[in-house]
């Protein structure tokens, strides 16, 4: 067996923030990867409300998570929570990141908005695991970046650790099902929300099903982190967004 000249991360480390009940993002990211480049992860507290205290607590565990991600080695960090990334301002969550650990930051929430953008979609439609409320403020800040949802729905998980956790035990089957269900015809495409939502191995069938694209956190945080890294390698059985 010839010896490997490069380390495993020659081309890129990208280093992750996810919540602490967070077991899916890690399974999909190094699924998805590309030769050269390695992910690299780390845990935060769960933030019931951070806006109660005007997110200084969220924005403290993130900031200490980006530098420890930087003495890792990571040469980009992403924030990998859609509600979280969602709810705090997008320049304070970013700038925290980027000030503790010197690299450039990106969020689950700024990735959909610029994968949505990136393959012009005007119209989508939202699968989610999570409750109307939360269903709602994800809805809200969708349209305030100018786009429109046709219908969205999810499956009533979340407000208690049990709950948040049986988010990463939904069968791939059922979220397909799910998904395909809160599809409409005036949808431009499918997005399904939440990074510990195992999505992304069915985006491919799914596309072929419904004949439109399909974007889920985990597709876009990642597409989102390769192309800030500098890599923009088409990666196959994972949708349109990361083939393209």
């Amino acid at each position: 067996m010839a010896m490997e000249e490069r380390p495993a991360s020659w081309r890129a480390r990208i280093g992750t923030i996810i919540p602490v009940s967070n077991t899916t993002n890690e399974t999909e990211f190094n699924r998805m990867k590309p030769d050269g480049v390695t992910v690299h992860f780390t845990r935060v507290p769960l933030h019931g409300n951070p806006a109660e205290d005007d997110f200084q607590d969220m924005l403290s565990h993130a900031g200490d998570a980006a530098e420890g991600l930087a003495a890792a080695g990571a040469d980009i960090i992403a924030y990998g929570c859609t509600s979280g990334s969602m709810i705090c301002p997008a320049d304070r969550l970013i700038g925290t990141m980027e000030k503790t650990s010197g690299k450039p930051a990106i969020s689950t929430a700024g990735s959909i908005l610029e994968a949505l953008k990136a393959m012009g979609i005007k119209r989508l439609s939202m699968a989610t695991p999570y409750t109307d409320a939360t269903n709602e403020k994800e809805s809200a800040f969708i349209e305030r970046h100018g786009f429109e949802v046709s219908a969205m729905k999810g499956l009533g998980l979340g407000g208690t650790l049990e709950k948040i956790q049986k988010m990463s035990r939904v069968s791939p089957s059922d979220i397909f099902a799910h998904a395909k269900s809160v599809d409409r015809d005036d949808a431009d495409a499918v997005l399904i929300c939440c990074t510990d939502f195992g999505s992304a191995g069915i985006v491919e069938d799914l596309e072929k099903d419904l004949g439109k694209p399909v974007i889920t956190s985990n597709t876009a945080s990642f597409w989102g982190a390769l192309r800030r890294a500098g890599v923009d390698d088409a990666i196959e059985g994972y949708g349109q967004l990361l083939r393209q």
